[in-house]
C-alpha cells in the first residue's frame, strides 16, 4: 500500500521530523488561496506539487516553485487539468485530483536518506547519500559507493552511535549533526512502528543558515512510503489512509473477490494457483519471449465464482492478447477450474487465445470438461506441461499480433 507526500508529511510530523508548512488542496481556488495564506505569513516562495503514486514529477511539469498566488493558480490550473506522464506511470499518465501547496525553502544541501526491508539481508537497512535529489537512482547505479548501507539490528534498531557516523560521513556539520542523528534515528523508528516496507526522504535537505538556524536546518522535503499490506490489520491508522481512487481498479476488484492480483506491462494474462507457481509461470513466460500481463493467483481454495470474476479480471485489460492458465491442483481442484472456464466462455467470451495447463486432483475429470466445451472455447488449446504452455501462448499471441 502506498500513500500520498501529503500523508507521508503529516506521518514525519508526528515523528518529530521537520517538514515545511504545507496544505492539501484539490481545487484551484483553494490551491490559490493557500499560497496567498502562506505568502502573507511571510513565505517567500510556493511549490506546488501534484499528489500521485509516481515519481518523475518535476521533469514532467508537476512540482512547481512560484512567488505569487496568480502563479499558484496557474500551476494548480495545469496540474489538475492534465494528465501526468513520466517514466514511473501508464502510458496515458495518471489523473490528477490533490495538490500539495507548501512553503519552499532555501536549500543549501539535498541528501537521501531511506530505510527499507534488505530481504537479501534479511534485516532492516538504513541508506543514506550526500548526492540526493532528481537522479538518485543515476546515483545508485553508476557510483554505488556514494550510497551509505547499514543493516540494523532487528531489536536495538539505529542506534546513536551508529546515526552520529552517518551523519558525519554524510557531511554535517555543527548543530546539524545533532538534527540529522534525530532525523535518521526517527525515521528508523517510524519505519518500525508502521510496518513500512520504505520510508524514503527524497530530498533530506539542509537549508541555507540562518539567524535561528546558524548551521543552517535538516527538513524533510519529500517522502514515500509503501507498507505491508499482510501488516495493515494491525494498522488501522495506516490503512485508513488508503486512497482507492490512486489504486488500480482492476486490484481493488481482485482484493474484493479475495485473489491477489498485481498488474504488469505485458500482454499475457497468467491465472494461476499458488505464488510461487505464479512467479514461474512469468518467468517461463518471458523465457520463451512473451511479457506477462499479470501476476494472479486465484489460491487453493477460491470458489468457481471467483475463479470466474479472475477471468472477468484479466479480460477487462485492453491490453491481454492472449491468456495462459496454470493451475497444479492440490486443494485447488482442476475441475472446479475447467467448469469455471467454461462459465467464463459463456459469460463473458474469449475472444483472445487461450491455453490451459492442468495437472493433480481432478485432472482426468477436468480434461473432459474442456474436452466437451471446445465448441464453445474456439481460441483454447491445451497443453501438456508448462514449457509447452507457455510456448504455445507466445506462439499465439506472436500469431494473433
Amino acid at each position: 500500500m502506498k500513500i500520498h507526500e501529503f500523508q507521508a508529511r503529516s506521518l514525519l510530523e508526528k515523528a518529530l521530523i521537520p517538514v515545511p508548512k504545507s496544505t492539501m488542496v484539490q481545487r484551484v481556488e483553494a490551491a490559490e488561496s493557500e499560497a496567498r495564506a502562506l505568502l502573507a505569513a511571510g513565505s517567500k516562495m510556493i511549490v506546488v506539487k501534484a499528489q500521485v503514486h509516481a515519481g518523475g514529477r518535476g521533469k514532467a511539469g508537476f512540482v512547481r516553485v512560484v512567488t505569487t498566488a496568480s502563479d499558484a493558480h496557474a500551476a494548480a490550473t495545469f496540474m489538475l487539468g492534465n494528465r501526468m506522464i513520466s517514466p514511473q506511470t501508464p502510458p496515458d499518465g495518471l489523473a490528477v485530483q490533490r495538490l500539495l501547496v507548501a512553503d519552499a525553502v532555501e536549500i543549501a544541501h539535498e541528501y537521501y536518506a531511506a530505510v527499507l526491508v534488505d530481504r537479501a539481508r534479511r534485516t532492516n537497512t538504513l541508506i543514506a547519500s550526500a548526492q540526493g535529489g532528481v537522479d538518485i537512482e543515476k546515483v545508485a547505479a553508476e557510483t554505488p559507493d556514494a550510497l551509505i548501507k547499514l543493516a540494523l539490528d532487528p531489536l536495538l534498531g539505529l542506534q546513536p552511535f551508529q546515526a552520529r557516523s552517518v551523519a558525519l560521513a554524510l557531511g554535517f556539520r555543527g548543530k546539524a549533526i545533532g538534527q540529522a542523528v534525530r532525523v535518521l534515528t526517527q525515521l528508523c523508528a517510524l519505519q518500525r512502528s508502521t510496518d513500512a516496507t520504505l520510508v524514503e526522504i527524497n530530498p533530506l535537505v539542509l537549508t541555507v543558515p540562518s539567524d535561528v538556524h546558524p548551521d543552517g536546518q535538516v527538513m524533510a522535503i519529500d517522502a514515500k512510503f509503501d507498507f505491508d499490506d499482510s501488516a495493515l490489520f494491525r494498522q488501522p491508522a495506516i490503512a485508513a489512509r488508503k486512497d482507492p481512487a490512486d489504486e488500480n481498479p482492476a486490484e481493488i476488484r481482485a482484493e474484493a473477490a479475495g485473489l491477489s492480483y498485481v498488474a504488469l506491462d505485458g500482454n499475457i494474462g497468467c491465472l494461476v494457483n499458488g505464488a510461487g507457481l505464479a512467479m514461474s509461470t512469468m518467468d517461463i513466460i518471458k523465457l520463451h519471449g512473451g511479457e506477462p500481463a499479470n501476476f494472479l493467483d486465484v489460491g487453493g481454495s477460491a470458489t468457481e465464482e471467483a475463479v470466474t470474476e479472475a477471468f472477468a479480471i484479466i479480460l477487462s485489460d485492453r491490453r491481454v492478447e492472449g491468456v495462459l492458465v496454470n493451475i497444479f491442483g492440490g486443494i485447488m481442484q482442476c475441475d472446479r477450474i475447467a467448469r469455471a472456464i467454461v462459465g467464463a466462455a459463456k459469460s463473458i467470451g474469449f475472444r483472445v487465445p487461450l491455453v490451459v495447463r492442468l495437472e493433480g486432483t481432478n485432472v482426468a475429470q477436468a480434461r473432459a470438461i474442456l474436452e466437451a466445451a471446445r465448441t464453445e472455447i474456439p481460441t483454447m488449446q491445451t497443453a501438456r506441461d508448462l514449457t509447452d504452455a507457455a510456448a504455445k501462448i507466445v506462439s499465439a499471441v506472436s500469431v494473433s499480433v
